[in-house]
């Protein structure tokens, strides 16, 4: 039984993958780890790659391909990183995109597709400077409705900071209840939590979907 009803697949193609300019390829990675929602998280891609011919997958073990890992900067599974055309610009998912994150999902493979996010012109030209590295997590569980807006968020940071040529930001979204110990250790009681790393370091942490001008007032305050 699929994921993805018929009627969802309808939607999909119709207002999100319409917009598709550029080949996305999802790059996953599955572990020994984890892997309670692997399963589903291979079937989700694959359904989601049938719905245009501009969506491509590959999956990867984790545990075997560790150089491929690190070419994609990836430190745990199961993950994925959705690229333009194997590019790299910072969009991760570590857990299970579903319920609400689902959506961001789809809104994170139009971007990359694309090579353009709708932040405001000052934040994008604030973000174009950024050269120290950033690790954005964003803490979820499936069915927060507010998570998505931090999760996109982190992802808009680090895809314009790539498409100006840095590449220093990452962006994270973190299944809280997949996993438990990252969760522990940022003592994460309610979702969406962000929390900001810069060049290893925790900086900054906050709850909540804060909109763009706060979200990058943190991330300034963490650079400082």
């Amino acid at each position: 039984m699929g994921l993805i009803s018929d009627g969802d697949k309808k939607v999909i193609r119709e207002e999100f993958f319409s917009k598709l300019t550029n080949p996305v390829k999802i790059i996953v990675f599955i572990g020994k780890d984890h892997c309670q929602y692997c399963e589903q998280l291979k079937q989700l891609v694959q359904e989601v790659s049938e719905l245009s011919d501009l969506v491509s997958y590959e999956i990867h073990d984790f545990d075997n391909e560790k150089e491929l890992a690190e070419k994609y900067r990836i430190d745990k599974a199961p993950s994925l990183v959705i690229t333009q055309d194997g590019k790299d610009l910072g969009v991760r998912y570590f857990g299970l995109p579903a319920g609400h994150e689902f959506g961001a999902f789809l809104e994170d493979i139009v971007d990359v597709s694309n090579g353009t996010t709708d932040l405001m012109p000052e934040t994008k030209e604030a973000l174009k400077n950024i050269d120290k590295d950033v690790q954005i997590y964003a803490f979820v569980t499936p069915t927060c409705p507010y998570c998505p807006m931090a999760v996109r968020m982190a992802h808009k940071f680090a895809i314009e900071n790539a498409l100006a040529g840095k590449g220093k930001i990452l962006g994270d979204m973190i299944e809280a209840i997949e996993y438990p110990e990252l969760a522990d250790k940022y003592s994460v009681m309610a979702v969406p939590k962000v929390v900001i790393r810069v060049n290893g370091e925790d900086k900054v942490s906050f709850e909540g979907a804060y909109p763009e001008k706060m979200f990058l007032e943190k991330l300034m305050e963490a650079l400082e």
